[in-house]
């Protein structure tokens, strides 16, 4: 990678966010299946975190026969909520955790190899909340050698 992701968010230029969302083209790039779906989740649980309830919304100003409608280009739209870096850390810190708790219910159940691929998604988020390379995370962080790509 050009940058390295730094620890837990703090003390770089760029977010943990930043880190991730710019992980994810080159995981694809590598076609490291495993990267790709723990970036893409992690990625997908900060955005759908971001969201508005339905209760925030603004009201209908429009149609009456159509409870809560509203009229015009852009006239229900609401402003994401911006989370902070630490929130977006606790949210990857709970993926990881969500991953690394399935993966033990998959070994008990008799599905080491997907098991295996949840430590691995596990390995690939927590490299970067403890501010590795996913290049460094080591051998079977991803499943494959060390996030490059290349099969072993």
């Amino acid at each position: 990678m050009d940058t390295e992701p730094t620890t837990s968010g703090r003390g770089g230029s760029r977010s943990l966010r930043d880190r991730l969302r710019g992980a994810l083209p080159e995981a694809m790039k590598a076609r490291d299946t495993v990267a790709v779906a723990a970036l893409r989740s992690a990625l997908a649980a900060i955005d759908n975190a971001e969201a508005v309830g339905a209760a925030q919304a603004p009201p209908g100003t429009g149609r009456a026969d159509i409870a809560g409608a509203v009229v015009g280009v852009g006239a229900a739209e609401v402003e994401r909520r911006s989370l902070t870096d630490a929130q977006v850390e606790e949210l990857v810190r709970a993926e990881v955790a969500d991953r690394q708790a399935a993966a033990g219910h998959y070994e008990h159940a008799g599905h080491r190899q997907r098991a295996e691929r949840l430590r691995g998604e596990a390995g690939v988020l927590g490299a970067y909340l403890d501010g590795a390379d996913l290049r460094r995370a080591g051998p079977g962080t991803s499943g494959r050698d060390g996030g490059t790509g290349t099969a072993r």
